[in-house]
């Protein structure tokens, strides 16, 4: 038994050992990514605007920036993290940083006014519309809910919601993406090692406790009836 048990530990080691080389290769993976955002976002050169007394500014304006947030948590619902928003680092490059320069361009985007020229009168389901200019709002619109057929809706549609504004969004996020992913690989490194740990101090304490135990006493049992014979002869 003892020397099963003593196996069982040298196991257990083994395995905890298993796991700690693991969770060190998948923390030099993860701290591979963390630099490559990091330069992908030192390229990209996108900063945050924070007033003196550190608060995030979006135009000049504290409120501005509050609108934005609002709308990034509660109509996106995104569960923004305070400590990644750092006005020491104003470089853009943690998810609540990248998701906040997203709501910032689509926030603008939704509430902002196009102007539209119209070169000559054009009737659309049976409504006139002269020949002139128009400031057309977007009124909080992405891009599927535009009728594109409408001689308004349509160029309104196309200008707000350029190819540029698609192009910054995809890429702000990517960034988020990546930065959630490498969180959550550096959160699996921490429990692999943790898992480590555990199972290589639980072979080392099976082996501490059955060292100096050569073997199990086996239990004794008592014949009755030579014992009989011998007080029955005394």
């Amino acid at each position: 038994m003892t020397a099963r048990l003593k196996k069982l530990g040298y196991a257990l080691t083994a395995v905890g050992l298993v796991f700690l080389i693991a969770a060190g290769v998948g923390y030099s993976q993860t701290q591979n990514g963390y630099n490559s955002l990091q330069k992908f976002s030192e390229a990209q050169n996108v900063t945050l605007s924070y007033n003196e007394d550190g608060q995030l500014t979006d135009r000049g304006t504290v409120e501005g920036a509050e609108a934005i947030m609002d709308f990034l948590e509660n109509e996106w619902g995104y569960a923004v993290v305070g400590s990644e928003l750092d006005p020491n680092d104003p470089l853009v490059n943690t998810g609540s940083e990248y998701m906040f320069q997203m709501a910032t361009v689509t926030f603008h985007v939704l509430n902002g006014t196009q102007t539209v020229v119209l070169a000559e009168e054009v009737e659309y389901n049976g409504e006139v519309f002269t020949a002139g200019t128009y400031e057309v709002p977007v009124d909080g619109r992405y891009w599927s809910d535009f009728d594109r057929q409408h001689p308004l809706e349509g160029p309104a549609r196309s200008q707000a919601w350029s190819g540029t504004a698609h192009g910054i969004v995809g890429e702000l996020g990517v960034g988020t993406v990546t930065h959630s992913t490498l969180k959550l690989a550096m959160a699996l490194s921490g429990l692999f090692a943790g898992v480590g740990l555990v199972s290589i101090l639980g072979g080392l304490g099976l082996v501490w406790a059955t060292r100096g135990v050569d073997k199990l006493e086996a239990p004794r049992f008592v014949d009755n009836r030579k014992l009989d014979e011998e007080l029955t002869n005394a």
